[in-house]
């Protein structure tokens, strides 16, 4: 059975399929809708059906800080999985 992919809506082949959450992606079709930077399957964040890579999808959607126009980012280099705020305006 052919899939069709989410962003150009043309099929995808199971030999040139990538994978993530649920749905069939050309390889060069799976990139962030903001950056365009290529993306992994599985390892990248999803808004209104649409692809964004981790730091374009927290500065979009992620909650924001007490401290004006700044983006609060999880660390994901912790095991505590606290929060920091980077500063971005």
């Amino acid at each position: 059975m052919v899939s069709y992919c989410p962003i150009c809506g043309k099929p995808v082949y199971f030999g040139e399929r990538k994978r993530s959450l649920g749905r069939d992606y050309h390889p060069l079709c799976l990139k962030c809708q903001k950056c365009n930077r290529q993306l992994n399957a599985g390892q990248h964040a999803e808004y209104d059906d649409k692809p964004y890579c981790s730091y374009c999808y927290l500065k979009m959607f992620g909650p924001k800080g007490i401290a004006i126009n700044c983006y609060i980012q999880c660390d994901f280099s912790s095991s505590l999985n606290f929060f920091l705020c980077t500063g971005n305006r």
